[in-house]
């Protein structure tokens, strides 16, 4: 499963409760895209990016 570059944020992993309180693994995976963004030096470099990053200003897109 992929991190984020910047913040670390991955999947997050819990238990499912249903109504009758039976439990099962449950899953939750943060909203990750691969995008070309640009680094320090100018390049372009492709990196896996949350989408709040993404929002927030954190990475500009190439």
């Amino acid at each position: 499963m992929a991190k984020c570059a910047i913040c670390g944020k991955g999947a997050h992993f819990g238990n499912a409760v249903s109504h009758s309180h039976r439990r099962s693994s449950k899953m939750w995976k943060s909203n990750i895209k691969r995008v070309k963004v640009k680094t320090e030096t100018g390049a372009a470099k492709r990196m896996y990016v949350c989408t709040s990053c993404l929002k927030s200003g954190k990475v500009e897109r190439a």
